[in-house]
């Protein structure tokens, strides 16, 4: 919960850091992106050294890391400071996430107790994201901006005392030495896929982020074929052999695409066309934390009974639903469809997340299991990434297509190519404008985001569908991991 809290805890301390760190445009971004990177690019490392060395070992290394550098990151008296204190933070939750859930897989042999604990996992990594923005607000109302790191202090002291006692070591005792090119290959791999997805989704496609994806790209086909001539690699890619595995990864790939990619896109909407402010805008989110949770024990009860094939089907199908309400979105809506969509998105898509985690850990041999979470952590945050870049620019464009064949009466000159580029300019222009035409500009530029969010719901939606169909027949002649 706290490593994906430091994902989202930062976003309203903006403000007061930037007023006391004076960062420039580029820091302030390296703050914000930096933490999301490591962690994305050191996850298939940390999960492979815990197979080797131990993954309680590398859980408190990792927890300790993460308390020093919390430590360090709210007391930053520079910019610099604070970027190396958010990558060490990020270096320290990539050790922390595929840790306890391998861990996960050693404390519960049975498949029963492994798939709870691997849904109360889940449910953790749903709340953090939500929780993250309250607890920011609620600490920036009485503390200062470096408040918002100190939340996993006492947690990490907590665990640091208790964990020696009470977690067994687990470890692969067969593994090799860790291969350190691989490892670098690994993280240079994904953090350039990542950066070009962030970078796409920001700027729109352009040399940079075409460069970084080819880059990415090319380091991640020279990893692979690396690890198949390794004797111990660091990623074994036999675990894909396995359908359960294979398909449950290339369906949660897909599932996080739309679920993160939608979430993004709804949060803009919330904010910028229906006028919340970010916490009030978490505070509405709370409904899907609260429905994707139920969601997912639900789902855990019936795998059992109807199988996890169908149960896959059926969360893509409502989610598909969810989609289709938020179709209906325009500039006028208000909040009710838009939470009522995501409620629906999240109340289809968490379970499918829990279930394949819980089909990916389940499918790789007991030494092997931190690799494979790793791997399905690893597929969260590029897909993450992948949604919000695909679904994000395709909005921008859709956004700068109907803004282009709109008046702009009243608008300065200079101001229409920003007003035509993207919502956020033209909400401040508008604010500048007189009453008249600003109201104007306004109203146009929201209906031209809405509508561009109504047409992407509908092809997620149509997407969706069939993912549901292919998901469910793939998967029907693989059993379920997750029996009574």
């Amino acid at each position: 919960m706290l490593v994906i809290m430091d994902m989202s805890v930062l976003h309203l301390a903006l403000p007061a850091l930037s007023e006391d760190l004076s960062p420039s445009g580029s820091q302030l971004l390296w703050i914000t992106d930096v933490y999301g990177f490591v962690i994305a690019g050191a996850l298939i490392t940390m999960g492979t050294l815990g197979d080797r060395v131990g993954r309680r070992r590398i859980l408190l290394i990792g927890a300790a890391a993460f308390g020093l550098a919390s430590v360090l990151a709210a007391h930053a008296p520079t910019a610099e400071t604070l970027i190396a204190a958010r990558a060490l933070l990020g270096l320290a939750g990539a050790a922390l996430g595929p840790s306890t859930l391998a861990l996960i897989g050693a404390l519960f042999q049975d498949p029963g107790q492994r798939s709870l604990a691997i849904t109360v996992w889940m449910t953790s990594f749903l709340l953090g994201g939500a929780l993250g923005p309250l607890a920011g607000g609620v600490l920036l109302e009485f503390f200062w901006w470096g408040s918002v790191f100190l939340l996993a202090v006492p947690v990490m002291v907590f665990l640091l005392a208790v964990g020696p006692l009470v977690l067994p070591e687990v470890r692969d005792p067969r593994a090799g030495r860790l291969d350190t090119t691989s490892a670098a290959l690994s993280l240079a791999a994904v953090l350039l896929t990542v950066l070009g997805l962030k970078e796409l989704a920001s700027g729109g496609f352009g040399a940079a982020p075409a460069l970084s994806l080819a880059a990415g790209a090319a380091l991640g086909l020279v990893f692979v074929r690396r690890q198949l001539r390794l004797t111990s690699p660091l990623l074994d890619l036999r675990l894909f052999a396995d359908r359960g595995f294979s398909v449950s990864l290339g369906t949660l790939t897909l599932t996080v695409v739309f679920m993160l990619g939608g979430q993004f896109l709804i949060g803009q909407y919330l904010q910028m066309v229906a006028g919340l402010d970010p916490l009030e805008s978490a505070v509405w989110s709370l409904p899907m934390v609260a429905g994707g949770a139920v969601a997912m024990f639900a789902a855990r009860a019936l795998a059992p009974r109807v199988g996890t094939a169908h149960v896959f089907g059926a969360g893509l199908t409502v989610a598909a639903a969810g989609f289709a309400v938020l179709t209906r979105l325009n500039g006028d809506s208000g909040i009710g469809p838009a939470v009522t969509g995501a409620t629906m998105l999240f109340i289809g898509l968490m379970p499918v997340s829990s279930l394949g985690i819980g089909m990916i850990v389940a499918a790789a041999p007991p030494e092997r299991a931190g690799s494979a979470a790793a791997v399905g952590e690893t597929t969260q945050e590029l897909g993450g990434a992948l949604g919000v870049a695909v679904l994000g620019s395709a909005l921008n464009a859709l956004y700068r297509e109907r803004m282009s064949g709109s008046p702009q009466d009243g608008v300065p000159a200079a101001d229409r190519a920003p007003v035509a580029d993207n919502l956020p300019a033209a909400l401040e222009t508008a604010a500048a404008l007189p009453a008249a035409p600003g109201t104007r500009l306004l109203e146009t530029a929201r209906d031209a985001f809405a509508d561009g969010l109504a047409l992407i719901a509908l092809g997620s939606s149509l997407a969706l569908l069939a993912l549901a169909v292919t998901a469910t027949l793939l998967l029907r002649r693989t059993q379920s991991p997750m029996p009574n």
